[in-house]
């Protein structure tokens, strides 16, 4: 598909259609185009859960009662649903394993090229931590990144999503554990193919206009 015509017809899905699931190699791909995602300094800050069986989905929906009840159906109607999650905190043995990575990528020419990658990671870390004081956000700013890249990819290959910021947080990180992992719940995605009762499908876009949004310079 165009990207533009991606980018004008995408939406967030508000009804799925439980019996169409989405082909294991494309969901395959669909990951592959999300581990590849851009971030800062390659940072890299995030884990996601995968729930693609109606047990799993049950887990999610657990984070979706009381007044998060209206996105429940997304999930548990949903071909597979993630977990966007993003780490509490940058450790050294975690910088460590990023530059053993590049290393075996083929990134350095030299140990000179090694060190200097470990300083700018290390010093863009400790401005967030120590200077800026929020680091936290400026990891799930990444995380963030990621939902993009996995928005506009599904669309592209034709496949619905619904993200959710609308969710329990404490439940969503106490069913799966996450604090203990060193993480933290930062949104859900669902996806799969609408279902014929989805109203959003039918409504137009709606998006401010370029002069108000860009200011050629």
């Amino acid at each position: 598909m165009d990207t533009l015509v991606t980018a004008k017809t995408r939406y967030a899905t508000k009804a799925y259609d439980a019996d169409k699931k989405i082909p294991q190699a494309q969901f395959e791909k669909l990951l592959e185009i999300l581990r590849f995602s851009p971030s800062s300094v390659n940072i890299q800050p995030w884990h996601f859960l995968i729930a693609e069986t109606d047990e799993a989905k049950q887990r999610v929906a657990t984070g979706l009662t009381g007044t998060y009840i209206y996105n429940a159906a997304k999930v548990l109607h949903s071909s597979h649903t993630l977990i966007f999650c993003t780490r509490t905190d940058i450790s050294p043995e975690y910088l460590e394993q990023l530059l053993q990575q590049d290393e075996l990528s083929g990134r350095f020419k030299d140990e000179a090229a090694k060190q200097g990658q470990r300083n700018t990671r290390e010093g863009y870390v400790e401005f967030y931590r120590n200077e800026l004081k929020n680091l936290s956000a400026w990891m799930e700013n990444q995380t963030y990144l990621a939902l993009g890249q996995l928005l506009f990819a599904a669309g592209l290959e034709g496949i619905d999503a619904t993200p959710m910021e609308g969710f329990d947080r404490e439940t969503i990180n106490k069913e799966f554990g996450l604090a203990e992992k060193g993480l933290k719940a930062s949104v859900i995605v669902s996806l799969g193919y609408r279902s014929e009762d989805d109203f959003n499908a039918r409504l137009p876009k709606s998006r401010l206009p370029d002069q108000a949004i860009f200011t050629r310079l």
